[in-house]
């Protein structure tokens, strides 16, 4: 079996390692007789399993005792509006920024539970660039202020977080959650569709502070409450545990290689690569995002014609590359990085981006 070079932006690559494990384990796991997919969520062996997980996400990113740590289903769509249900009434305001279409659909739910301003609106400059603290117009007393940390489709993300004083924030994390180290202690949600950086889809990692649980809402339906999963540890229903099992792997494999400090080590010699085949041929390969914002796990950027895009897309695959093409709402070409992307396999694009530069540029 030949494994290929993955840059899909999401379901996304895995460790091989954790898949290897997960087919060593899955007719039999860890001697149960069973495989993890069929054994109950209220066993004792499920219930280690979920506790090393959540430990796991715990130590990685040294998050706080007061934090809660959910696994959660329906990916960070629906925590865009669980988010807005449990904290926003019809008469609070909560500031959104908007860079990206995913920061657009949360700012679509938002609206159906109270007011929305919009901080900062990326149109203007064709949604190319974050924001800078200057850029931001936020409400005094907002209930929160939430963000897109890193844009797959426009290829930007955050690399200094916004500063919203004693106003909480709250983020998308989807497609960079542990990438690096950072600290936790600002924000008062995070949530992450685990499908980019950490593992399957399917699971949503939620990081939630304790006075965020406490203002809650209680008058929404309880499977939709934070509290719910806060009080029953993400098992008030059946979780999704195979999905769990599979992001326990992936997160002892980072951890194994020396935690988020070298994975960020990895993730910048990654991406740098590609970045500097991009700038030393500026007039075959254009990047189209401001360089302060680029983000370390989508790289986008366009060749001087849509047909010469649809050959390297072509070709790239005929070499085992997959998923080189670019977002659908925007064309051009996508080379996604996450942390489970393989030197090798990043070495191989830019190999590839140099040869096909020399023969077309």
């Amino acid at each position: 079996m030949a494994r290929i070079h993955n840059f899909y932006a999401g379901p996304a690559v895995l460790p091989l390692g954790a898949l290897e494990r997960a087919q060593r384990e899955m007719l039999d796991w860890e001697g149960s007789g069973t495989s993890v997919m069929e054994t109950s969520h209220r066993s004792k062996e499920y219930d280690a399993l979920h506790a090393e997980a959540i430990q796991l996400v715990r130590d990685l990113l040294a998050v706080p005792d007061n934090y809660h740590i959910l696994f959660l289903q329906g990916g960070a769509s629906l925590q865009f509006c669980m988010v807005p249900m449990n904290l926003l009434a019809a008469e609070q305001t909560a500031d959104y920024l908007h860079t990206g279409t995913w920061a657009k659909k949360a700012i679509a739910e938002a609206k159906h539970f109270g007011q929305v301003h919009i901080a900062y609106d990326g149109e203007a400059d064709g949604l190319t660039r974050v924001p800078q603290q200057a850029d931001l117009q936020l409400t005094p007393g907002a209930r929160y202020v939430h963000f897109t940390s890193n844009n797959t489709i426009k290829g930007t993300q955050y690399h200094t977080f916004p500063d919203a004083g004693d106003v909480p924030l709250v983020c998308d994390m989807s497609s960079d959650f542990m990438w690096r180290p950072f600290d936790v202690s600002p924000f008062g949600i995070i949530y992450a569709g685990a499908q980019k950086n950490v593992g399957p889809s399917g699971v949503t990692v939620v990081l939630i502070r304790d006075d965020i649980v406490a203002q809650c809402r209680d008058d929404i339906p309880t499977l939709l409450k934070y509290k719910t999963h806060v009080e029953k540890n993400s098992l008030f229903n059946t979780p999704p545990c195979f999905n769990v099992y599979m992001l326990r792997n992936v997160l002892q494999i980072f951890q194994e290689m020396g935690g988020l400090q070298k994975i960020e080590e990895i993730n910048r010699r990654k991406a740098g690569l590609i970045y500097e085949t991009i700038d030393r041929n500026p007039d075959f390969f254009r990047a189209p995002v401001e360089k302060e914002s680029r983000s370390m796990m989508n790289v986008v950027f366009r060749l001087p014609s849509e047909e010469l895009e649809a050959q390297f897309v072509a070709q790239g695959k005929q070499r085992g590359m997959v998923g080189l093409k670019g977002h659908r709402s925007v064309g051009g070409i996508r080379i996604s990085t996450y942390n489970s992307c393989p030197e090798a396999s990043v070495a191989a694009v830019v190999d590839f981006m140099k040869e096909f530069a020399k023969a077309h540029g």
